[in-house]
C-alpha cells in the first residue's frame, strides 16, 4: 500500500476535488459539494458522540446549525440508534438507561434509594422504578411509572451533585447526607431495611457529616425526627 495525502480544492460551485498524492503519481477524486457536507457534518457528529461517551442530541447539532436530517441519515447508515427524544447514541456502545433518562427529564433528581445505590449504600441496585425528585407543580407523563418526590423551590437543589453512572455518565443525585435525610423523611414509603442498612453503613463511614445533617434537617423543618431517628442507630 503507497503512502498518500489528501488536499481539498474547490474547483467550483458543484464540486470539491479530494487530490491525492501519491508516489506514482496525482489522482484526483471528485465530490459533489452536498456530498461533503454531508461527510463533514457526520465527522462533527462523530466527534461530538466520542466527547459525550458515545451520545449525541439533536438540540446539540441545532445549537451548532447542524440539521437534524443527518442524525437520520447516520441512523439510516446503522451508525446510530435513537434512545429518547432527540438521544441518539453510537451503534457500537451500550445504552445507558439511568444517563438516558436524565437527558430527556433535566428537572429530575435522582434521590433516596436510587441515589445511595450511586453512593454505595444501598444492597439493591433499581429496577426500572427510580426514585426521584422534582418540583412541586412539574408533571412529565414520563415520570409517573416512577417514584417521585415533590418539594419546594427552596429545598429542591439542596445537597445537589453529580456523580457517574455504572457506565461512566454524569447524573443529577442529591449527596448522602440529603439522601439520608430524605429517607427518613419518606420512611413510610421506603422499604424499612433499606432504610436501616443505609443508615448503619453511613454512620460506618469515616467521612460522614452530621453536622451538614443536622443543617439539612433543619432547612427541610424536619431535625427533630430525623435526629431521634439517628440516635437509634448508635449503640
Amino acid at each position: 500500500m503507497h503512502n498518500s495525502t489528501k488536499t481539498i480544492d474547490k474547483a467550483n460551485d458543484k464540486y470539491y476535488n479530494f487530490i491525492s498524492f501519491v508516489k506514482e503519481g496525482i489522482f484526483v477524486e471528485r465530490i459533489t459539494i452536498e456530498e461533503f457536507k454531508n461527510q463533514s457534518n457526520i465527522e462533527t457528529i462523530n466527534s461530538i458522540m466520542q466527547m459525550n461517551n458515545g451520545y449525541v442530541t439533536s438540540k446539540e447539532l441545532s445549537n451548532l446549525g447542524i440539521h437534524r436530517m443527518y442524525l437520520n441519515i447516520m441512523k439510516e447508515k446503522g451508525m446510530i440508534e435513537k434512545v429518547g427524544n432527540g438521544i441518539y447514541i453510537d451503534s457500537s456502545k451500550i445504552e445507558d438507561n439511568y444517563f438516558v433518562f436524565s437527558l430527556e427529564l433535566p428537572n429530575i433528581v435522582y434521590s433516596h434509594m436510587t441515589a445511595l445505590y450511586f453512593h454505595g449504600l444501598s444492597i439493591k441496585a433499581p429496577n426500572d422504578k427510580y426514585d426521584i425528585t422534582v418540583p412541586n407543580n412539574y408533571f412529565n407523563y414520563k415520570i409517573k411509572n416512577h417514584n417521585v418526590f415533590y418539594v419546594n423551590r427552596d429545598i429542591y437543589e439542596l445537597g445537589l451533585m453529580q456523580v457517574d453512572t455504572p457506565m461512566g455518565n454524569k447524573v443529577k443525585v442529591y449527596d448522602i447526607e440529603r439522601c439520608i435525610c430524605d429517607i427518613i423523611r419518606s420512611k413510610n414509603r421506603m422499604d424499612s431495611e433499606f432504610v436501616k442498612y443505609s443508615i448503619r453503613e453511613y454512620i460506618k463511614r469515616k467521612d460522614k457529616d452530621l453536622i451538614k445533617i443536622s443543617k439539612y434537617a433543619d432547612k427541610m423543618g424536619i431535625k427533630k425526627e430525623v435526629m431521634d431517628f439517628m440516635e437509634l442507630f448508635y449503640e
